[in-house]
């Protein structure tokens, strides 16, 4: 490790005012995030919140708790579906 003196230190800095306003001026004009949800969905999501959904939604959740929702039956079914889309 090496201590240097300290009489080489300027102790003042200019500042550029300039760029700080253009930095602000160019976040002010930044787009906006925006999330539209069309009356569609919106019918979509009262549905599965209620209904014969959120049985479908308890039941599983019922046997992914009791470890019985991932069965060989199940797997192969959803390797035929992929296969299917892939073909």
């Amino acid at each position: 490790m090496q201590i240097r003196p300290t009489n080489n230190i300027n102790t003042t800095h200019a500042v550029n005012l300039q760029t700080r306003v253009t930095t602000e001026k160019a976040t002010q004009s930044l787009p906006v995030d925006q999330l539209d949800i069309s009356a569609a969905a919106r019918s979509m999501e009262a549905q599965t919140i209620g209904g014969a959904r959120a049985d479908r939604i308890a039941d599983i959740r019922v046997q992914i708790a009791q470890g019985k929702y991932e069965t060989a039956e199940k797997m192969d079914l959803a390797l035929s579906r992929m296969f299917d889309e892939i073909a």
